[in-house]
């Protein structure tokens, strides 16, 4: 039987962006480590649940952020932790950056700088954000400032708009307020952007601090002041505690904290470089070359390291740093170029901080001075020279391995954005079959793929498998073939790459406003962080489904079209049937049309005749019409205009018209209303116009003429009666 790798489970309602992005980093490098296999599932413990997506791949879950439902995961005893968003009704642990006291330090800092009216700004409806609204009221009360509502301000979202909308009811109670901390980075950048537009200027106007130390904290103007989340650390830590349970540990439920770290910035109104080296430079009379490796790992870290951790384990090149420095003091052989160059690409790994690593070369600096200060003046000042040089090169090839990071990075990103148009050219220019095949995959990172429907959108029992992608030569379920949904993606067809290998198992709910379609499996690398929280796989679903939608409704126009077709053939059918019955046309003789009218004669109607006459004496190669209004109710100037219409089209035709059933009270009526009708030639009876017929030298007719019954062939007789007893009946 196939051994199925130990299978870890996230549920996340977002896969993009620098939060979910970093939480799934972080599970992803932990399961590596124990050849684990990671699978991400886009939803919510009540979307899940409900169809059972994947339980029987899955051996615990991580739920991140959206609980709802939690409690039924609960209930059937899975290991389970959340993060950032308490269950106690799952009872299990719940892994949350420490926000009390990240948010403590920052507001300690601030009153700290003198500031004594402080707001807070953030939206309330997470349990992050609650619990650093709790920290700053704590702070207040210790400090001795008494909390005032009127200084907390409502964000309706943690994003920029939600910080931007808050500075405007800011500015408008602006007041004696001298500081604000923002329950995120991004409230709090949109909050500098709302204000410096209204022109404040920040720090001097207003002090502003955010939480979580993003990315674009560092390039802000000016440099955002904040308290770090290590958001891959939490991940890892959902993964240690879920692991536990799995291994049979008894782990307790609630709050699971990760530490967090106050960074200095200038939106705060601080010299973060002049802080930094405040609390790591070594005391005077220390030996320079004892702690120095271990000051300079916490400075790009801006935490402590364990003192039982090694500085070397973290950054490795930090002992070629410290060697080439002393070798410049002393005028010794420096260590190769190349190895300087690698210790600069490590410390741009672990910090992005442009402060932070150039705050690595102004502590070498205090380090060399306690050095010199014990040489001869000579010696002193020729150390000091090469000293000079050897930090400028230190300088020089940071900051080269920080535009070559950031380089990287924008070539990631215009790969991400290229292939994410090759994907959408495809989707949503592409066939019905393109979209199901997933060939679509190849413009992408992605190595496997795997796209079921369900069998029945309204019980969501069983998928059918109805497209696959294999780039590395990985098996994949034959097209037809059906699975259950706790059965979904098949484990026996992942890639082996998936088990402690770089890629992850995503599993996307392909859904649009009207319709549940089923599932899509990808396997491939995470997506990049970006900084404006741009999709990835997100946005292939996106697509795919708008493809699906657009197939359904190709399908259906199609099949409505071949409906309508269908339909009018019948109704021309119906409508020849009708023009018939309406308006019959009965050859009489060779050279003889009767057309008997019976009803009503309107505006329709009587084009109907015109366009039947016209068509009778084209068919028939008729020289006679013989219209037939015994049985017309009403004559009057609009049907006697009609006739005349109808007579004149067939006299250009070579065929003449002859009026039958004009009785003595007819005729009386037409002259009452002063109707004439031309030189229509009219007759009493039909029997008269057939006898005015023969007259006119009509052969078959000179030896039937006794009377209209003898003059008529039997079947112009029958059909006669037919239509009369037809019309008769309506």
């Amino acid at each position: 039987m196939h051994s199925r790798p130990t299978t870890l489970g996230v549920l996340t309602p977002f896969l993009d962006g620098f939060y979910f992005t970093a939480i799934l980093r972080g599970i992803h490098q932990a399961a590596q480590q124990r050849s684990h296999r990671v699978v991400v599932v886009r939803g919510t413990p009540a979307y899940v649940e409900a169809p059972s997506l994947a339980r029987d791949q899955v051996d615990g879950w991580i739920v991140v952020l959206a609980t709802d439902g939690i409690e039924r995961l609960a209930q059937a005893r899975v290991p389970l932790a959340t993060v950032s968003s308490c269950a106690p009704e799952a009872g299990c642990p719940t892994v949350m950056p420490d926000n009390r006291e990240g948010v403590r330090s920052a507001v300690r800092h601030l009153i700290e700088h003198g500031h004594r009216r402080i707001a807070f700004v953030g939206c309330m409806d997470q349990d992050d954000i609650r619990a650093r609204f709790e920290g700053y009221m704590e702070t207040l009360v210790e400090s001795g400032i008494p909390f005032d509502p009127s200084l907390v301000f409502d964000a309706d979202n943690n994003w920029h708009s939600g910080g931007q909308r808050a500075a405007e009811a800011l500015i408008a109670r602006r007041g004696d307020l001298t500081a604000a901390v923002a329950a995120t980075d991004k409230n709090a950048l949109g909050m500098m952007a709302g204000l410096q537009a209204a022109g404040y200027r920040i720090p001097d106007d207003l002090a502003i601090v955010g939480f979580d130390d993003i990315t674009d904290a560092q390039w802000s103007t000016p440099p955002l002041t904040t308290v770090r989340q290590r958001f891959d650390a939490i991940g890892a830590l959902a993964y240690e505690l879920v692991l536990a349970q799995l291994a049979g540990q008894v782990v307790p439920a609630g709050p699971v904290l990760a530490p967090t770290t106050f960074v200095r910035r200038r939106s705060c109104g601080c010299d973060p470089l002049q802080g930094l080296l405040r609390r790591t430079g070594a005391a005077p009379g220390e030996d320079p070359d004892g702690p120095l490796d271990r000051q300079l790992v916490e400075l790009l870290l801006r935490q402590p390291l364990p003192s039982e951790a090694p500085p070397t384990t973290v950054w490795p090149g930090v002992a070629a740093v410290i060697a080439g420095y002393t070798a410049a003091i002393e005028g010794a052989a420096p260590p190769p170029a190349a190895e300087i160059d690698e210790a600069c690409r490590q410390a741009v790994g672990l910090t992005p901080d442009v402060e932070s690593l150039m705050g690595v070369v102004r502590l070498l600096g205090r380090s060399g001075k306690r050095r010199r200060a014990r040489m001869d003046a000579e010696a002193a000042e020729s150390a000091e020279a090469r000293a000079e040089e050897f930090q400028e090169r230190l300088r020089l090839s940071l900051t080269l391995a920080r535009v070559e990071a950031e380089r990287q990075f924008v070539d990631e990103l215009g790969t991400l954005m290229r292939s994410d148009h090759e994907v959408s050219l495809a989707l949503l220019g592409g066939s019905q079959e393109e979209s199901r095949s997933l060939s679509w995959l190849d413009s992408t990172a992605a190595v496997w793929g795997c796209l079921a429907l369900w069998e029945d959108p309204t019980t969501r029992a069983r998928l059918v498998i109805t497209g696959a992608y294999s780039r590395d030569g990985s098996p994949t379920p034959p097209l037809g073939a059906v699975c259950a949904r706790e059965a979904f993606p098949p484990a026996e067809l992942l890639p082996p790459s998936t088990t402690g290998g770089p890629f992850m198992v995503t599993v996307l709910p392909i859904r649009t406003l009207h319709r549940d379609w089923g599932v899509l499996a990808i396997v491939g690398p995470g997506s990049i962080e970006v900084a404006g929280d741009e999709g990835t796989i997100a946005i292939w679903g996106a697509l795919l489904s708008a493809a699906l939608e657009r197939d359904a409704l190709v399908q259906s126009l199609s099949e409505q079209h071949s409906s309508l077709q269908e339909a009018y053939l019948r109704e021309r059918t119906l409508s020849a049937a009708v023009r018939e019955l309406g308006c019959p046309l009965i050859p009489l003789l060779p050279g003889v049309l009767l057309v008997p009218l019976i009803g009503e004669l309107d505006g329709d109607r009587a084009r109907q005749v015109l366009e039947r006459v016209v068509e009778g004496v084209s068919q028939h190669g008729a020289r006679c019409v013989l219209l037939d209004i015994t049985g017309v109710a009403r004559v009057d100037a609009q049907v006697a205009h009609a006739l005349g219409q109808t007579h004149r089209a067939a006299s250009l035709l070579g065929a003449r018209v002859r009026l039958v059933g004009v009785r003595p009270e007819l005729a009386m009526r037409l002259v009452a209303l002063d109707i004439h009708l031309g030189d229509l030639s009219s007759h009493q009876s039909l029997a008269s116009a057939l006898e005015d017929l023969a007259k006119a030298g009509v052969p078959s007719l000179r030896t039937r003429r006794n009377d209209a019954g003898e003059a008529l062939p039997r079947a112009s007789r029958n059909a006669i009666s037919d239509t009369r007893r037809r019309r008769g009946s309506e």
